[in-house]
């Protein structure tokens, strides 16, 4: 963003001066927010105006490892080009301090009027929030339920999960530490021990900090593993059905039974019945109606936007005699499709043409007259400066949050790979890791499938330079620490990791040997650290580590491990 400062120019413009006068608060002293002092603003942070140290595309290469000239360069790219989509995904968010990342990501696009216009956007590519986002085109109808009320009303942020069972106690919003003697967790189908950081710290708070865990699961995972009492659910192919959450707003798709439950597998909702009925529950009223009526009852009331762009109309075409076979209640609807040809094919895609009125383009209406649009802000604009950010941190209270998109240094992060930043001296933990999704399976579901160990063998990726160095050759099994736990994997070696990063494939299933408490399978969360910062981000990508040869036995492969049987 410097660089988009340092390049502008009348004869050369790469910032959109007029969108941020309309349409923001913050960016120089000129249009800051009432009350705010105007030598805190974003352009004169960029600039170094008050502090002495302006953020460079030097002082940048030296923390990101990308060169001067090539973010110079991606500056007059992004800046001198009409239409740009600035398109993120979550993980560079997902490191400690991960507000001020989400921040400039947004002010980049303020700073260059990427956004509310044709072919110009900036925000997520991720699930139904993809791209402009936009009204959901179909969608399914409700189960039928009635609402109920949670009575617990405290909240733990997934950072203080340890600590909750460790220490008795968490920070509550707005409150404080709150004290808690939490003594049963029952996991109904989050794979909560797996996939949060830290996985050593949590099996010794599982063993020694509560008295009874129970799992709802239909594979031995890694919560399974550390429960008490399993309790054998079914999958999505044994139940009555449901529509899922896709991430396109055109189209539905639909998860259908294929087979009646197997062996002794019950639902999860024939499972919460039980269990209310033994603590005095009237499930009937949490309950009134059976899953086949629930599942009914969503395709029901699923809508289509009519050609209107407006509207809402039926999207399944149901008879009288589909609901007598069904032998549920219903009323019978005219719609788009009918319900065998939906269920059949499993999908229904809603129909695009260049001159139909179903696009969308976020921002669009407040960009066109920022005051009769006003966003839901103090200002009613898009804030650069956000003193609501500084509340919020100090509502949460562990670390405060500037107004601006300032860089912080993340706990455990490249700054903190270094004895002295300064000299470029590595210290005992030189690596940084980061943990990308894997072809293997799905976050953690489908780790077991020996097919897909076969294919995909889950190494840790180390450059070809780091490898000779430390005397590492493809193939071979490597030591993994961190100050949370030690794991083993094969070494991958390439040109294509960055010298000092490693990769380590997120969700493997944890395989602690209890004999040296070292992670046989290469869990990415046996190195990770719970350390809640701003608004509670979790800092799955700051993670650092240290690599060195392993002189004991080679690890099997994946594939040829025997399956987990638990009991």
């Amino acid at each position: 963003m410097h660089a988009l400062l340092e390049m502008d120019s009348p004869e050369n413009p790469l910032i959109d001066w007029e969108f941020l006068r309309r349409c923001t608060v913050g960016f120089d002293e000129s249009n800051m927010p009432a009350g705010a002092d105007p030598k805190k603003n974003f352009k004169d942070y960029l600039l170094g105006t008050y502090t002495g140290k302006p953020t460079t595309p030097e002082w940048a290469a030296d923390i990101c490892g990308i060169s001067a000239s090539d973010i110079r360069s991606l500056a007059r790219q992004i800046g001198g080009t009409q239409r740009v989509a600035l398109l993120t995904g979550w993980a560079p968010a997902r490191i400690h301090n991960g507000e001020g990342w989400v921040q400039a990501f947004s002010t980049l696009g303020f700073m260059t009027g990427h956004m509310g216009r044709p072919g110009r956007m900036t925000g997520a590519c991720c699930h139904y929030a993809a791209g402009n986002n936009g009204t959901r085109l179909v969608m399914a109808g409700a189960n039928g339920l009635p609402a109920v009320k949670n009575p617990v009303t405290l909240k733990i942020n997934h950072n203080e999960l340890n600590r909750a069972l460790l220490e008795k106690k968490f920070r509550q919003r707005g409150v404080g530490d709150v004290d808690a003697n939490i003594q049963m967790i029952f996991h109904p189908f989050n794979a909560t021990l797996q996939t949060r950081a830290n996985i050593m710290q949590g099996i010794e708070a599982y063993r020694s900090g509560v008295e009874f865990i129970a799992t709802a699961a239909y594979v031995p995972h890694t919560c399974a593993k550390y429960s008490d009492v399993i309790l054998p659910v079914t999958t999505e192919w044994e139940r009555e059905g449901t529509i899922l959450n896709p991430s396109n707003r055109e189209v539905i798709i639909a998860a259908v039974n294929v087979t009646q439950p197997l062996y002794e597998a019950k639902s999860d909702q024939w499972i919460a019945k039980e269990l209310g009925k033994r603590l005095g529950v009237n499930v009937d009223e949490i309950f009134p109606i059976s899953e086949k009526q629930q599942f009914f009852n969503k395709l029901n009331g699923a809508t289509i936007i009519a050609e209107d762009g407006v509207t809402k109309a039926p999207l399944f075409t149901i008879t009288q005699a589909d609901i007598d076979e069904w032998q549920v209640t219903g009323t019978p609807q005219e719609g788009r499709i009918t319900l065998n040809e939906f269920l059949t094919k499993g999908k229904y895609q809603v129909e695009r043409t260049p001159d139909d009125n179903y696009g969308y383009i976020a921002y669009e209406d407040f960009i066109r007259d920022p005051a009769a649009n006003p966003r839901p802000t103090p200002s009613g604009k898009f804030e650069i400066y956000c003193e609501t950010l500084v509340e919020k941190a100090k509502e949460c209270g562990w670390t405060e949050l500037p107004p601006i998109a300032e860089y912080i240094p993340s706990a455990s992060g490249y700054e903190a790979s270094f004895k002295d930043f300064s000299k470029k001296e590595k210290g005992d933990y030189p690596f940084q890791v980061y943990n990308p999704h894997y072809l293997r399976r799905s976050h953690s579901t489908l780790d077991n499938v020996p097919w897909l160990r076969e294919q995909w063998p889950s190494p840790i990726y180390i450059n070809t330079s780091d490898a000779k160095r430390l005397d590492i050759k493809q193939g071979e099994t490597v030591l993994v620490t961190s100050p949370q736990g030690k794991i083993l994997r094969p070494a991958l070696v390439t040109q294509t990791m960055k010298p000092g990063v490693v990769a380590l494939p997120h969700g493997s299933w944890t395989n602690v040997d209890e004999t040296t408490g070292i992670d046989m399978a290469g869990a990415d969360n046996t190195l990770t650290i719970q350390v809640p910062t701003g608004l509670g981000t979790s800092g799955w990508n700051t993670m650092l580590c240290n690599i060195e040869k392993w002189h004991g036995e080679q690890l099997t492969d994946d594939a040829r491990l025997p399956q987990r049987i638990i009991g």
